[in-house]
């Protein structure tokens, strides 16, 4: 079943709650978790998957890095855990990925080390752990974000409550002019639907759009229809996709409606030795 949310109303992650906000006030706060939650649930059956692998030349072994004791990927599994959207099902390429999650009590499957994205590594994954169909729902949190708020994984669900949308994903608005010319910052040309959600027209990493107005840092989180997710990865590589280096260009080319969710911060991405540091000192104050 699908929930149409109030016309209007969206999410923004503010503190430790999803609040729906709209144009005009909201006369009550109707977005506190409970009911947050219960609306997730009742739009599908929702499977949160998280893709891991252990070659990196940047951060070798990066999923099994230690913070504070634990794997990094046990942090972004606990994380996924607490989102509270579904079962949560590592997606790894290697028998030590699998062990530390077992270890801590999640659910992990090995996949071929040879897929060149995560979407690959998830359908993988995804069709060895439910051959049946029953999670229509399939969110994909990468495995190098351990201080990822669980909020914003139920955010970039909630686009799907409307059933024209194939995909959705996260965007956060740019504040800092370095980063508009960034081409590792890739950036959301969109068009506002409601206050908080956009229709994704374009990703890129050159600053765009052009003029007076602001730019998006696209989150590379997504959640699919499972029915688009088959699609996606049936598809081949796209001429955008090639050139920009952006397999989402991909969807979009192909006639796939993405649609994103605003949230208020960009979550760390550890990526290099310095981020494994800046990771574990955050960690460390929560």
């Amino acid at each position: 079943m699908i929930t149409r949310f109030p016309g209007g109303l969206a999410t923004r992650i503010s503190g430790l709650r999803l609040i729906p906000f709209a144009a005009e006030p909201v006369p009550a706060m109707i977005g506190r978790i409970p009911q947050v939650k219960s609306a997730i649930n009742a739009m599908s059956d929702p499977i949160v998957l998280v893709p891991a692998r252990l070659g990196s030349t940047r951060l070798p072994g990066k999923p099994l890095a230690d913070i504070h004791g634990e794997p990094m990927i046990v942090h972004v599994w606990r994380r996924a855990c607490e989102a509270g959207i579904g079962p949560v099902l590592v997606a790894g390429d290697a028998p030590e990925i699998i062990e530390a999650v077992q270890k801590a009590g999640g659910q992990a499957v090995l996949t071929r080390p040879d897929h060149e994205s995560g979407s690959d590594r998830i359908f993988e994954a995804l069709e060895t752990f439910d051959p049946q169909g029953h999670h229509d729902v399939v969110v994909n949190v990468q495995g190098d974000l351990p201080t990822i708020e669980p909020y914003a994984i139920q955010a970039a669900l909630l686009p799907l409550a409307d059933p024209a949308v194939d995909i959705a994903t996260l965007a956060v608005e740019i504040v800092r002019e370095e980063e508009r010319r960034d081409p590792n910052v890739v950036k959301i040309v969109a068009s506002p639907i409601s206050a908080g959600r956009m229709r994704a027209l374009y990703f890129s990493r050159a600053t765009v759009p052009f003029g007076e107005g602001p730019h998006y840092h696209h989150i590379g989180l997504y959640a699919y229809r499972r029915k688009a997710l088959n699609r996606f990865v049936a598809l081949p590589p796209s001429p955008l996709e090639k050139r920009e280096k952006l397999e989402q260009l991909r969807a979009l080319e192909a006639g796939m409606r993405v649609d994103v969710s605003l949230v208020d911060a960009v979550p760390l991405g550890v990526d290099t030795p310095h981020d494994l540091e800046r990771a574990r000192a955050l960690l460390a104050k929560g």
